[in-house]
């Protein structure tokens, strides 16, 4: 038994081929591909780009705070800085200094 829907699905392809005739349905059927193609593309892109953080913008990048600078400085010297505060660092790279001019004087 046809039911409501495909009735209106049938009535819709006979008025496309008494509207367009019978060579342009598959050009429309083509176009319609392609469109639904196109979409779904979209649809992907748009759920890409809302799942995917955005790179940060110049301004917006955050600055590394003194405490950061402190540490990797220390890094780089050689000095270890578990369990030490920044001032007990600061100092630690002062004399690291220190000590490094003394040498080359």
């Amino acid at each position: 038994m046809i039911t409501g829907w495909e009735w209106a699905l049938i009535i819709l392809v006979v008025l496309a081929v008494i509207m367009w005739g019978p060579k342009k349905i598959p050009e429309l059927a083509r176009a319609l591909g392609e469109a639904r193609a196109e979409f779904d593309r979209a649809s992907r892109e748009a759920t890409t780009m809302v799942t995917r953080p955005a790179p940060a913008r110049k301004e917006e990048r955050a600055e590394p705070s003194s405490d950061d600078l402190l540490i990797e400085t220390a890094t780089k010297l050689g000095i270890s800085t578990e369990g030490k505060t920044k001032e007990q660092i600061s100092a630690e790279i002062v004399e690291k200094f220190k000590a490094g001019k003394e040498a080359t004087a």
